[in-house]
């Protein structure tokens, strides 16, 4: 029909006006009426390939830029690609979804893709193409300002990732510094940030004006394809969360509090190991920190621990934190050659373990959907994205014992304990996380940096017991510009929430039964997004969680993993309730 490069590396320098013919070709390419699926199914294979081509040269780009936010080259690829094409792409992307929707054809696996499609026509605004290219460019602005950050510490620089290992030290004097100083590196940019964020802010209240919305957090929704739930089902989750997980939460703080023997608990208290008596260091350097991955996902599951031995043999890892280097960790998809890529900063602390297990459970799913014949289908909500990343944190935990993985049978119990501690903490910063944007995008205040500062803090208070905060409010307040989905993806945070308590009930399905519970999360992941996604949860054998009973529930199977993990004579790995049943015996 049309003939494309053979690879990304044809647009790898690309403008616009070397991309746009190709999708003008598709644009006027004469479709049948009444429509002929053989020539419509081969139109779409086209704009497929065509769009992971794009893609891909696009997501090279944004690699090299988060890997080195110093590199001016770089930058201005990323930016070309970032607020040049992918703005631009979106405009052609609805005229071709009209075409098809137009002529009235669909097929069952394409359902999903067609509902979008209609969604995206919907709210597309011509207007709002150069908004968006701003936003990005704005975001880099974010990456670049946040991704130099340092400090000093005893004469040497160190990024804030770099800072973790000393807020797990068990001198408490060490940890309140590490905690000082990185809060400190946030506040003294906390103003260009802040204005930063009312650019932002005002770009996105013009985004729904012109797509025809009352506020920017209901045309987020239309935006996110989130047609199974509602901003009012977001803040009955809120409310949920208080009820269940607060006062958990408070009993979690309670023992800790207790153990570390101090009359009230800070915030540099929060993530110090209470079994251990040094911090736990889990791999020495990243050699160790993929090898022991490659074995614990082939005990998992040996088609997904084949996976990543792919990836790390392709070098599709980017794992050590480094000056320059982009905060955060993602996982993203090399589209075309169907690859997923691992971009995180480790530093030799658990919480690296958790978030490469996490990232993996992405690349999982990557690997999976790119089996499905059209890259619409292979994209799915970030609520089925997170449960797959998500559910792979639990169903890798009773690995990662010597010698298979990282620990000592002591030191797993220990980073059990402090991965379901985790769990729980989690549920109430990410309802914090969404109820301050809920807040932001919907209240007049929201415009008003100080007011944006003071709701943080009246909101975190909520979902945050125990903690005595006395005498850091800027440093409370600190920890907002520090999220960076708050800056760079509104909205993109309740689904981690949704997918967190889906994993749960993946785990007491391997509870129960291990192959079972691994052989249906698979059939998940090959679905991609073909279903709806309450179909998709339903595949993996978990429902989608708003209410406080069920969230009860949940909780309570938690705290049980906690107390068993904390008796006198645990056996973290031979007890049935801690460790799945039957899941060795699937992966051996």
């Amino acid at each position: 029909m049309i003939s494309l490069p053979e690879s990304p590396a044809a647009f790898a320098d690309a403008s616009w006006a070397d991309i746009a013919p190709y999708y003008e070709a598709l644009a006027v390419a004469p479709l049948a009426t009444p429509p002929d699926a053989a020539q419509i199914e081969e139109w779409l294979a086209t704009w497929s390939r065509l769009d992971t081509l794009v893609g891909e040269a696009g997501t090279l780009a944004m690699i090299a830029y988060t890997a080195n936010t110093a590199d001016e080259a770089a930058e201005r690829a990323y930016l070309r690609f970032s607020m040049e094409i992918f703005p631009t792409l979106e405009e052609q992307q609805v005229r071709l979804a009209r075409r098809l929707v137009e002529t009235g054809w669909s097929r069952p696996d394409l359902e999903t893709t067609i509902r979008r499609f209609r969604s995206d026509i919907e709210i597309f605004r011509e207007a709002n193409v150069a908004r968006f290219a701003s936003l990005e460019e704005l975001s880099a602005s974010y990456q670049k300002r946040t991704g130099g950050l340092s400090v000093d510490w005893d004469g040497e620089p160190k990024t804030i990732p770099q800072l973790q290992p000393y807020l797990k030290d068990t001198d408490r004097a060490v940890r309140e510094r590490a905690f000082r100083a990185g809060a400190q590196a946030y506040l003294a940019h906390r103003d260009e940030l802040a204005s930063l964020f009312d650019r932002m802010l005002a770009l996105r209240k013009d985004v729904a004006r012109e797509a025809g919305f009352p506020d920017f957090q209901r045309y987020a929704f239309a935006a996110k394809h989130r047609f199974d739930y509602t901003p009012e089902d977001c803040a009955g989750f809120h409310a949920a969360v208080q009820e269940a997980v607060v006062p958990a939460v408070a009993r979690l703080y309670e023992h800790r509090r207790q153990q570390l023997g101090v009359d009230t608990l800070r915030p540099w208290d929060l993530t110090v190991e209470l079994d251990a008596t040094t911090p736990l260091v889990p791999f020495r350097n990243v050699t160790e920190f993929v090898d022991g991955a490659r074995r614990v996902f082939q005990r998992v599951d040996p088609e997904l621990g084949d996976h990543f031995e792919i990836m790390a043999r392709e070098q599709l890892l980017d794992l050590e934190s480094r000056p320059g280097k982009a905060p955060g960790g993602y996982c993203t998809d090399l589209a075309f050659r169907g690859r997923p890529f691992i971009f995180m900063n480790a530093v030799g602390v658990p919480d690296d373990v958790q978030t490469l297990v996490h990232e993996a459970g992405h690349c999982f799913h990557d690997f999976a959907t790119h089996r499905l014949p059209f890259a619409w289908q292979r994209r799915t909500g970030h609520e089925a994205a997170e449960l797959a990343s998500m559910s792979m944190e639990l169903l890798a935990l009773p690995y990662l014992t010597q010698p298979d993985g990282y620990y000592t049978a002591e030191e797993a119990r220990v980073a059990w304990l402090e991965h379901f501690e985790d769990v729980l903490t989690s549920l109430t910063h990410i309802a914090s996380v969404d109820a301050f944007q809920a807040w932001i995008y919907t209240h007049a205040d929201g415009a008003d940096a100080a007011a944006r500062d003071a709701a943080w803090l009246d909101i975190r208070a909520r979902f945050e017991p125990v903690v005595d905060w006395s005498g850091l409010e800027a440093e409370r307040v600190a920890r907002w510009y520090r999220q960076l989905h708050i800056f760079e993806l509104p909205f993109y945070y309740i689904e981690y929430g949704l997918a967190q308590l889906g994993a749960l009930q993946v785990f007491r399905n391997a509870v129960r039964n291990g192959p079972e519970a691994v052989e249906a999360y698979k059939r998940f992941l090959a679905l991609g997004g073909t279903r709806p996604l309450p179909e998709l949860y339903a595949e993996a054998g978990v429902k989608l969680v708003f209410d406080t009973a069920t969230m009860q529930e949940l909780v309570a199977f938690v705290e049980e993993r906690i107390a068993e993990l904390r008796g006198d004579n645990p056996a973290p790995f031979g007890n049935a309730m801690i460790a799945p049943r039957g899941m060795a015996r699937a992966t051996a």
